[in-house]
């Protein structure tokens, strides 16, 4: 009698408010994907104006107020911008450069992260600590000194003077540690037990227990090689050693003005790799970012 009388007496109130119950339990709090919302647009509206910029005549992206949509779509951007340079070539070395320098970071920042992390020798905390160090230093402090580094070693106006300075990054070291550092000893002391060397435990136990953030550093660092702008700009000394991004510097300026339509057309072109690449490798990127400093 108890429970008849109970549901007798719960009413539309009582309905109303297991309802609201259910949707927050689904949903969440609406009103918070507003402001979520509104940050998304603030970051997809740049992409979006520069993809409809590529296929505006060069008076619809000068207009005021600005021209959303393109009012005649054409591609003279594109054409202007295959025939003004040598596409292929920059192209091809921005590849070699920036898959050279990922190779070589995720090859070396490996090696010296489970040398941090996991092996016992004198001065490994002064050695953590200057790779921390170095992580607060600009880049524009070292470029000088890089630059007459490579000089005097004869490396200018070569690709391997834009791959050599690059091929392990302080960054790289510390993910890596920190990631490695989560791995149980146990799997180490075991593999030394059967006799596996340091470098079979490197290759055959660490390595594929680290494919999170191999991913993760390996798509930071294509990022910032595939953009990598003022150095090539310096290091490369005629245009067969030209990468993308100072190709495209080169080609959307004219005598008297900026070709924004060009300039955006290459925006749209050198931006596509990395989208490719970071699709690609998208689930382990955001399970190594997850899972890095756990320890």
């Amino acid at each position: 009698m108890s429970t008849l009388s109970a549901l007798r007496t719960a009413g539309p109130g009582t309905d109303r408010t297991q309802r609201r119950r259910r949707i927050r339990q689904k949903w969440g709090h609406p009103w918070l994907y507003l402001p979520l919302f509104g940050c998304l647009l603030l970051m997809v509206t740049p992409f979006l104006w520069m993809l409809s910029g590529s296929f505006k005549p060069e008076a619809d992206i000068r207009k005021v107020p600005p021209v959303l949509v393109p009012t005649a779509p054409t591609l003279a951007s594109y054409r202007q911008l295959f025939s003004s340079l040598d596409f292929t070539t920059m192209f091809a070395n921005s590849v070699i450069v920036a898959l050279a320098v990922t190779a070589g970071n995720l090859l070396f920042c490996s090696m010296l992260g489970y040398a941090l992390a996991k092996l016992g020798f004198p001065g490994r905390r002064a050695v953590f600590s200057l790779v921390i160090g170095t992580l607060m230093v600009p880049g524009l402090v070292t470029f000088v000194p890089l630059y007459v580094l490579v000089a005097n070693m004869k490396l200018t106006g070569s690709l391997l003077g834009l791959i050599l300075p690059f091929l392990a990054a302080p960054f790289g070291v510390f993910l890596m540690r920190q990631f490695i550092s989560t791995l149980p000893d146990e799997l180490i002391d075991a593999a030394r037990v059967d006799g596996c060397r340091e470098l079979a435990i490197y290759w055959k136990i660490i390595l594929p227990l680290t494919r999170p953030a191999l991913a993760t550093l390996g798509i930071i660092t294509f990022l910032g090689s595939w953009n990598n702008f003022l150095w090539p700009l310096v290091v490369a000394q005629n245009e067969d050693q030209y990468t993308l991004p100072v190709g495209l510097a080169l080609a959307s300026s004219g005598q008297d003005f900026t070709r924004f339509g060009v300039l955006l057309a290459g925006a749209v072109v050198v931006l596509l790799p990395v989208m490719v690449v970071f699709l690609f490798f998208q689930r382990h990127f955001v399970a190594g970012i997850a899972t890095t400093g756990l320890k």
